[in-house]
């Protein structure tokens, strides 16, 4: 645990003082993926004094754009501060990151806890946790010198790039579409710069959640009432410039925006 400490301690200064990272030293980079989560369990202790509780987590690499994009095949999860949430309409500082990014997800809030039984999550079983859907901008922040040097095991223990989220108006479970055929259209100063659906996230924004809880239980944790989840981008990330003004739209969700001061 000394040394998951150690690497935490760095990731919490960089993420303060928005200083680039180079890539780990290699004995520095966590031995393996459940290790690298162990360096995240320990770097959200040392980052709740400064952004407030965890209030639920982000899902990376759920749709192929994503897996393409970054070079890696499966779902990594992260977490999200009181201190990150923001509502549609937000106007936030650019200089309080490193290279902001935007992401156009499904977020959903859970009416009750998913509690491990010895099943496997599905996609079918956690959909009676869910109490709202919302569309969302996931902020993302590229805190690397060259984030592609940067492995798996190393951004997972980073928090996989999150950064927060910004989220519209929820709609209530019983009243949500069919998400699969839910398209969202990333918009940047006007521009549309990425589309996406539902589907394209494991097939079902509910396969992402059922990861997820999955993922907790085999450390014995769970998702719980109250929770957020960001189940994954649905386009490749936006890297933003000073002053832009960006609208994420969900068909039958709704739409989000947001916008970063210069």
């Amino acid at each position: 645990m000394e040394k998951q400490l150690a690497i935490a301690e760095v990731l919490r200064y960089v993420r303060l003082n928005r200083t680039p990272l180079a890539a780990l030293p290699p004995e520095a980079i966590p031995h393996d993926e459940a290790d690298a989560y162990r360096v995240q369990d320990a770097l959200h202790n040392l980052l709740s004094p400064d952004f407030g509780e965890q209030v639920g987590y982000k899902i990376g690499c759920t749709s192929t754009v994503m897996q393409v994009y970054l070079g890696i095949d499966h779902p990594c999860a992260g977490g999200l501060y009181m201190a990150g949430f923001k509502s549609s309409g937000a106007s936030l500082r650019y200089a309080d990151y490193v290279h902001v990014g935007v992401e156009c997800e499904i977020a959903v809030r859970l009416a009750c806890d998913l509690s491990p039984t010895g099943d496997i999550f599905t996609a079918e079983s956690v959909a009676p946790a869910i109490e709202a859907y919302f569309p969302a901008i996931e902020i993302v922040d590229d805190r690397y010198d060259d984030w592609r040097s940067m492995d798996a095991r190393s951004l997972i223990a980073d928090d996989f790039f999150a950064a927060g989220c910004v989220l519209g108006k929820g709609v209530a479970a019983a009243d949500a579409p069919d998400l699969t055929s839910v398209v969202g259209r990333a918009i940047v100063n006007g521009i549309e710069v990425g589309r996406g659906t539902g589907a394209d996230v494991l097939g079902h924004p509910h396969h992402a959640l059922a990861w997820l809880a999955n993922h907790l239980a085999a450390q014995g944790r769970m998702l719980k009432a109250g929770e957020f989840v960001l189940t994954g981008s649905l386009v490749k990330t936006e890297w933003l410039n000073a002053g832009d003004d960006v609208l994420m739209e969900l068909s039958g969700l709704g739409s989000v925006a947001v916008d970063f001061k210069a």
